[in-house]
């Protein structure tokens, strides 16, 4: 039992138990009644953020394509999944667990519709390559979010939103975390995996995997479907974390935002993903209680500026020597392997026992004659 422990790779679950370890604490606290409602609604957020930001790294971070359609996708799943949960809850309102059979109705729709997108966009879509998929990836999130806001009333409510039934607070937030223990064992499974190892393959160089064999356009269209499911799943959270759900939340800035999640805490990381997306998250939460009225065009100016440093920092040659010398996992690493361990500091003038060096170098290493006499040393 022992060998068996030893030999799992922790580190490749501490994600999970800080999740977990943070769903059972808060959780205790809100059955207690200990916790206010805006903190129960700001955990609320943090679980859709994260969700949010560990599927975007799917396709920035691991496949290494730029989107900026995220909030789309998320707008489609929030719309349909709250339309459906809208309909779903007068219907089983007399059934036993009515509301949690139409919690888990709304999520599948929502993120089955949203990954049916993804495929739809995908297709022609990531044919394209950098700036131009992009360009494609906000041009549909903005496409989605014009055709709600000009829907009519009876049917997603147009400019004024759609009404949406609220969840307990108590416990929604406890289903959103574990949605994100969801997300993140496919993520990483999926990334770990001969499949993973393909699609970094594909993000280091396309010609080079496209030479070896690998079905570039079948991993790239798989990765945006998945990353598009959870974005819907992430929109029908949201759908039931508030009463009301209006197109103008799903706009460019908050894509933006989002991607800023997934820069913040580093190309390809999971772990920074979920510690950049509830660092932006209370920060956001906080900002809008501070920044009011004008002020509040600040706050997207400040995610534009975190996105412009961290892009600057990355690839500025001038900083190239400083990323080398400061970077945070090439320090860990040279302090704790055993090839990159200093030198014995001991030096010559240092330590009194050893020879001095002008001594060696004035030692005469020619024979001595010997004084013996000849006749005796060839008798010898």
């Amino acid at each position: 039992m022992a060998n068996k422990l030893t030999k799992i790779k922790w580190k490749h679950y501490i994600n999970y138990i800080a999740v977990a370890i943070v769903t059972i604490v808060f959780g205790s606290l809100a059955f207690a009644g200990a916790l206010p409602s805006s903190a129960l609604y700001l955990l609320e957020k943090i679980a859709i953020s994260i969700i949010l930001a560990v599927s975007l790294s799917m396709v920035v971070g691991f496949l290494g394509e730029l989107s900026l359609g995220h909030a789309g996708f998320m707008c489609v799943g929030a719309y349909l999944g709250g339309k459906a949960s809208a309909l779903l809850e007068p219907m089983l309102r007399g059934v036993p667990a009515g509301k949690e059979i139409a919690l888990v109705i709304s999520l599948v729709i929502g993120g089955v519709v949203a990954a049916l997108f993804g495929i739809i966009i995908g297709l022609p879509a990531l044919r394209l390559k950098g700036d131009y998929l992009a360009i494609v990836t906000l041009a549909f999130g903005e496409i989605v979010r014009s055709v709600f806001m000009n829907t009519s009333t009876e049917s997603f409510g147009g400019a004024l939103g759609l009404s949406t039934p609220r969840y307990n607070k108590n416990f929604l937030f406890i289903i959103a975390f574990v949605l994100v223990l969801v997300c993140l064992a496919v993520t990483q499974n999926l990334i770990r995996s001969k499949h993973g190892r393909a699609i970094t393959a594909i993000r280091d160089n396309e010609i080079a995997a496209r030479a070896t064999g690998i079905n570039v356009t079948k991993y790239k269209l798989a990765v945006f479907t998945i990353s598009s499911l959870f974005a819907g799943v992430a929109g029908v959270l949201y759908s039931y974390s508030n009463y009301n759900v209006q197109s103008a939340k799903f706009s460019y800035n908050y894509s933006i935002e989002i991607l800023v999640m997934v820069v913040l805490g580093g190309m390809g990381s999971i772990n920074g993903s979920i510690i950049a997306a509830t660092l932006i998250t209370y920060l956001d939460n906080t900002l809008q209680t501070v920044l009011t009225g004008d002020l509040a065009v600040l706050q997207d100016l400040l995610y534009a500026l975190i996105l412009i440093v961290i892009v600057i920092y990355n690839n500025a040659p001038a900083l190239k020597n400083f990323r080398e010398r400061f970077n945070l996992q090439a320090l860990l690493k040279r302090k704790f392997d055993p090839n990159h361990q200093k030198d014995d500091e001991a030096k010559w003038d240092r330590v009194p026992t050893k020879i001095e060096m002008n001594e060696v170098l004035s030692v005469d290493v020619q024979p001595q004659m010997s004084t013996l006499d000849p006749d005796k040393k060839e008798g010898v």
